[in-house]
């Protein structure tokens, strides 16, 4: 037996081993945002088009969601320490390559394999926890990691702004750089202090479920990364091609599983896994709003306000701060609270984001950031209460030996509504700057309150699910035997 399983007991590695995980889920999570700010002067010195240096950022993302479910099962299948290792100095050596890159082909070469990387480390995460933890401590742990994910996200446009304007012209070189020491240092604890655990599974995969998964995911995907060169309007039948796709998915996923076969994504997750269906569908929809509303507020304060891409990040700030509060807090709370935590917390979110809206919208330029400060740390508030539980319960009933694939399909449907959000509320703003005289004040206000409305969407799933864990602790304590708990104990 392998030290570390649950028979042994805890690892008494395990808080270093997640620290090290969560380092570097933070990289591969903040290379999403981060180089946002940088496209203008990265633009200017290689000197291409606004579409090619798009896929700098898109690429990415759309490399990072296609690998996440395979990266996942992959992980389960033959080790989770292995398989973050691999992906972890494939990470780093992909970061230098894209410093160094002399052009745009080159650059963008190197960002799409190095969301390949990204999107191999990110399943092995919440897996890790899974099988490092139990009990409370698995609440505090997936607390830690969905602050992770809710916080990498909002800070990325500080952390740029803020290494473009101390490394100067070259700066968006850094941005790269920055990676590689961080990810040298994490290697090596890495190599440390994760545990060695046999894989539970038997080392197969499902090569029909893998491209059928894929090219599902890449035909939803590909008009959206292609939207601002008009890409929806030019392949948007790749939409009910990509739907097709994902139906002959879950139809192949089944037959193996009734062949007793091992399918990339077992389908018992959806029945059997208390939570996990509503939970990855309320993350979807969530971060349809979450995700799109970072470069509509770029685009804001910079294009709208003339800030500088610090300045920008720093308008931004009190978002990242009280989504990184509430997170740790939240992971403390979930086992008590539940899903009412995630229906509170959204809408806090949606109250500070609807608030922020209005608040842009009528405020005055100079002033619209300090404005707005109080608002958007109420929404990090609510987001940190979102993101952090939603990922502790959608996950905490998952057998261990489905962990990879699990969180792998959690953050795919992520990064799917990341994609809708980036592709939509960016392209609103455009539109109702183009139709309305350049009026950036509004642009950002219909923008932004979209972003709220989609929330709405998240905000029903949370109340029916919440509805529905009531109902069950109530067949498990009927109303009868809790009261006469209750008069026993007051006697």
């Amino acid at each position: 037996m392998k030290p570390g399983t649950p028979e042994d007991g805890p690892d008494p590695n395990r808080w270093r081993a997640l620290w090290v995980t969560l380092v570097a889920g933070f990289m591969t999570l903040l290379d999403v945002t981060i180089v946002a700010v940088a496209l203008p002067s990265l633009q200017k010195e290689l000197h291409t088009s606004a579409a090619a240096v798009q896929w700098v950022v898109s690429g990415y993302a759309l490399a990072f969601a296609l690998t996440l479910v395979t990266a996942g099962r992959v992980g389960d299948a033959f080790g989770r320490r292995r398989v973050f290792l691999i992906a972890l100095a494939a990470f780093v050596v992909c970061s230098a390559a894209a410093g160094v890159a002399p052009g745009i082909v080159l650059l963008v070469v190197a960002r799409l394999a190095q969301g390949v990387a990204a999107g191999s480390i990110a399943p092995q995460n919440s897996a890790l926890i899974q099988q490092l933890f139990r009990g409370e401590e698995r609440g505090r742990a997936f607390g830690l990691f969905g602050a992770t994910v809710g916080v990498s996200s909002a800070v990325g446009p500080v952390v740029g702004g803020l290494i473009l304007a101390l490394a100067g012209p070259q700066g968006w070189r850094w941005i790269f750089y920055v990676n590689v020491p961080v990810g040298v240092v994490a290697l090596l604890l890495g190599m440390r202090f994760l545990p060695r655990v046999a894989p539970a599974g038997r080392g197969r995969l499902d090569p029909v479920g893998v491209a059928l998964l894929g090219a599902g995911i890449l035909a939803l995907m590909l008009p959206l990364v292609l939207a601002e060169g008009g890409g929806v309007a030019r392949v948007w039948w790749l939409f009910p091609v990509g739907a097709a796709l994902l139906v002959a998915f879950a139809r192949w996923e089944r037959r193996v599983a009734r062949r007793a076969g091992e399918p990339l994504l077992d389908p018992a997750l959806l029945t059997q896994a208390r939570g996990y269906a509503t939970g990855a569908g309320l993350g979807a929809l969530y971060f349809v709003g979450f995700s799109g509303v970072w470069l509509v507020f770029a685009l804001f304060f910079q294009n709208g306000l003339g800030y500088s891409p610090l300045r920008s990040g720093l308008a931004v700030t009190p978002f990242a701060v009280g989504s990184a509060v509430a997170a740790a807090v939240a992971g403390r709370l979930v086992d008590r609270l539940g899903r009412l935590l995630t229906v509170w917390g959204l809408v806090a979110v949606m109250l500070g984001l609807g608030t922020t809206a209005l608040v842009l919208w009528l405020a005055p330029g100079d002033r619209a950031a300090l404005y707005a400060a109080p608002a958007l740390l109420v929404g990090g508030l609510g987001s940190g209460c979102v993101i952090s539980p939603n990922i502790t319960m959608t996950l905490r009933e998952v057998p261990v030996r489905m962990a990879g694939a699990a969180g792998g399909a959690l953050q795919t449907g992520q990064r799917l509504g990341g994609a809708v959000g980036t592709a939509a509320l960016p392209g609103l703003f455009y539109l109702v700057l183009n139709a309305g005289g350049d009026d950036y004040h509004r642009a950002v206000g219909l923008s932004v309150g979209t972003g709220v409305a989609a929330m709405v969407c998240a905000l029903a799933v949370a109340v029916l699910d919440w509805r529905r864990d009531q109902r069950h602790d109530e067949r498990r304590c009927p109303p009868e035997t809790a009261h006469s708990h209750a008069h026993a104990s007051q006697s």
